[in-house]
This record gives C-alpha cells, sequence and structure tokens, in this order.
C-alpha cells in the first residue's frame, strides 16, 4: 500500500512538472503569437476550485491570444512543490501563493516585483495592510486575492438562552460567558484549539510575538507570551470549558462540536463559512455570530492575518510574464472577487468587491467587520515556520504532558535553529 501510494505521489509530480510553463511552455513565447501561461491555484479542489475554473474561461474568452493551463495543486504540497520546481527553472508562472511563502520566495528570487505593473494598477483599491504583506524589501510580490482573519464565531440563539446579549470582549468575560452557556444550556460555552496559529491572538492581546522581527529577538518565552500563553492554558478547564482535545483530529471534532449545536462558541476563520453553514445550528444563517476575538491585559483584540496573494515566477520569459500579469489583473478585480466571494464565501481583498450582494451573506458580512483586528505578519521569510515548533509543544502543555515553563522553552530552543541571526 504504500509503495502504491509513493508511485501515485510520483506520478502526480511529475504531471505537475509537466504543466510547468516557466517560459517552456512548447507555444512561440513571442508577444505577437499565441501564448500559453500555467497556473497553479492552490484553493480547495472540491468547493473553490470551480469559480476559478469559470473564471479562467471568461478570462481566454476576452483575451484570444493567451491559453490558460490550470492547474490545481493541493495547498499542503504546493509550497515544497513550487520551491523544487522554481529551483529547477520549470516552475507555472503564475502561483497562488499563501502570504506567509510570498517573503520566502522573494528572497530566493522566484518571484517578479510587481511595482508598476498593470496588475497593480489598482493598488489604491486593496486594503493598505495586505499590500504591505505583500511585500519584501519594499517591493510587491503579489497581489492580494483573497484573505481571511481568526474571530470569535458563537452560535446567537444559545447565547440568548444562556441570558447574553453581547459577544465577550476579554477572555475573562468569555470564561464567564462560557459558565453561564453551559448552566443554562447544558452544553460548553468555548472550545479552544491547542494549534500555535489560533493561539497567536493571545499573544497580540498582551503585545507581543513569537519573535520581535525589528530588533531581531526571540521573545516566544518572555514573561509577556508566557503571560499570553497561561490565559490560553486558562481557557481549557473551568465550567463551560471544554477541555483540550489534542488527537490528530482535534480540528474536526471542534468544527463538528460548533456546527451542531454542542458548543456555543470557538475561535475560527472564514474558510468555514459555507461549513458553519451546513450543520444543524446555521440552517438559519442569520444563527452565526461573528465579534472579534476577545483581548488581552493591553485591551486591545488581535488576530493573525492569512490569506493568499497571486504570484508571477520571475523564470518566466517576458512574454509569458505580461500574460501572466493580465491575468492577475483580470482574478483580482473587483468584478472577479464578487463572483469568487458569491461562490465561496471567502473575503475580498478590495473594498469595491465589497458590494450589496456581497454583504448578504453574513459570514462575509461578519469577517468583514472584524478584519480592522487584523494585525499582517512581519516581512519575515521564516516567520510561518515559526509555529512549526509550537504546534509540537502546545499540545503537550494543554494535555499535561509539560509545563509552560518547559514548552515554551523548548519552542525557544527550535526557534532559534530556524532563525539563528535572533538573540534570545
Amino acid at each position: 500500500m504504500r509503495r502504491g501510494i509513493a508511485a501515485s505521489a510520483l506520478v502526480a509530480s511529475l504531471a505537475l512538472a509537466a504543466t510547468a510553463c516557466g517560459g517552456n511552455g512548447g507555444d512561440s513565447g513571442k508577444a505577437d503569437g499565441p501564448v500559453t501561461i500555467t497556473w497553479w491555484d492552490t484553493s480547495n479542489a472540491t468547493n473553490e476550485a470551480p469559480a476559478y475554473q469559470a473564471l479562467v474561461k471568461q478570462f481566454e474568452a476576452a483575451n484570444k491570444n493567451i491559453k490558460v493551463n490550470y492547474v490545481n495543486v493541493p495547498f499542503d504540497q504546493a509550497q515544497n512543490k513550487f520551491d523544487t520546481a522554481a529551483g529547477s527553472k520549470g516552475a507555472p508562472d503564475i502561483l497562488r501563493s499563501e502570504v506567509g511563502w510570498t517573503p520566502a520566495f522573494a528572497k530566493k528570487g522566484y518571484f517578479l516585483p510587481l511595482d508598476g505593473t498593470e496588475a497593480l494598477a489598482d493598488q489604491a483599491r486593496f486594503q493598505p495592510s495586505l499590500i504591505k504583506q505583500a511585500q519584501y524589501q519594499g517591493k510587491t510580490y503579489g497581489v492580494p486575492l483573497v484573505t481571511d482573519t481568526l474571530a470569535l464565531v458563537y452560535n446567537k440563539a444559545l447565547f440568548k438562552k444562556a441570558g447574553i446579549t453581547d459577544a465577550p470582549k476579554t477572555w475573562d468575560e468569555l470564561k464567564s460567558d462560557a459558565a453561564k452557556v453551559q448552566d443554562k444550556t447544558g452544553v460548553d460555552g468555548y472550545w479552544g484549539s491547542t494549534q500555535a496559529y489560533y493561539a497567536q491572538s493571545f499573544l497580540y492581546g498582551e503585545g507581543t510575538d513569537t519573535v520581535d522581527a525589528a530588533t531581531k529577538k526571540i521573545t516566544v518565552d518572555s514573561a509577556t507570551a508566557k503571560k499570553a500563553y497561561g490565559t490560553w492554558l486558562g481557557l481549557f478547564s473551568g465550567k463551560g470549558l471544554h477541555k483540550a482535545d489534542t488527537t490528530a483530529d482535534a480540528y474536526a471534532h471542534i468544527q463538528d462540536a460548533f456546527v451542531n449545536g454542542k458548543v456555543a462558541a470557538i475561535v475560527q476563520g472564514p474558510w468555514e463559512i459555507t461549513n458553519f453553514y451546513k450543520g444543524s445550528a446555521f440552517k438559519d444563517k442569520s444563527n452565526l455570530g461573528i465579534a472579534v476575538v476577545p483581548a488581552g491585559s493591553t485591551g486591545k483584540a488581535g488576530a493573525p492575518t492569512g490569506g493568499h496573494n497571486l504570484s508571477v515566477y520571475a523564470g518566466s520569459d517576458k512574454a509569458h510574464q505580461e500574460a501572466a500579469l493580465k491575468l492577475v489583473k483580470f482574478m483580482t478585480s473587483a468584478t472577479s472577487q464578487e463572483a469568487i466571494a458569491l461562490k465561496n464565501s471567502t473575503l475580498p481583498t478590495r473594498s469595491d468587491a465589497y458590494t450589496a450582494k456581497v454583504k448578504a451573506d453574513p459570514g462575509i458580512a461578519g469577517f468583514q467587520s472584524v478584519l480592522a483586528a487584523a494585525q499582517p505578519r512581519p516581512a519575515l521569510p521564516e516567520y510561518s515556520s515559526l509555529w512549526g515548533p509550537l504546534d509540537i509543544e502546545l499540545p503537550k502543555i494543554a494535555g499535561g504532558k509539560e509545563s509552560l515553563d518547559k514548552g515554551l522553552g523548548n519552542a525557544e530552543v527550535a526557534i532559534a535553529k530556524l532563525v539563528p541571526d535572533f538573540s534570545k
């Protein structure tokens, strides 16, 4: 079985390599002739890809001299596949790049700077923080396609039954509300995640992060970070607080409980909007409550910013790059972003795409309202990888297998290896 899987993976890898264009796609490559460009789309193949495929057909109909070789690449494989392909000059002309990948690939010279190109002609329409997140060392290497952040999502009916009229604004208020929900409804009020990405809001709430990129200092084991993670840890025990789930299926367990009314509140992102509506608790979409994540002791709330940019491969020839820039501009236009949002319930990155039709979806409207609390990631190529050590340590801490001090100390040692020029 394992051998068969490995063989299948090899065939898939070779197929992807064959479809990568990189300026050598078999067409003339001349600006005045037909050009075939390859786009690796990393969206969900079932729920999201059809919307992008439909837009590709529209683009080809309007641009007869450009053909698009659309390839849907599994998100969890795309980063390594592109890294390998770009290193051998066989990368696609366009990549739907997760925002955390952008600075890393820009540093390696794999992405084309887009400043002054037609792809960024509408730059003023995009949320400034998202443009900033697409930059590295002063240049812009991606055009924001979709964005996301974390929010406190809650079941309005359960909150109402518990006598709660407003979403909690602090973690202490959340603990109090969770107890009320259990007293009045019999279900848990809150179920937290042990994943590092979901714990990031606790750090922001104390005004800190895993590292301080500006001063090149590792801060994950600082007194302030310990306070943040202490708050996070305290939300796994107490009345109405679900104990930590450290199993491999924890994400699915939390999501299933929420959409079926077995827990009143969780922290989640807009990528689950369509799945919220499939649950029994949200057949009536208006029952979905969305609020800014609770604040820490600083009084300020913050959540990580995620999403995807469209980036152009620097190794493609001029004709392919020009065609790729046209497609990027089309896919990130207000009209295209509106179409994507309506089909996929994802958040647009430009203000003029939040039309009345888009905002009629309570999930999208709700998440748009919390975007102001979204905190962009620093332009540090290694930043996204820093969650890796924490994804190992935090479940151990939450599961009682090691102390908070021990776990954060281990994370600090591991992070130091990822950013060796940072001090502790």
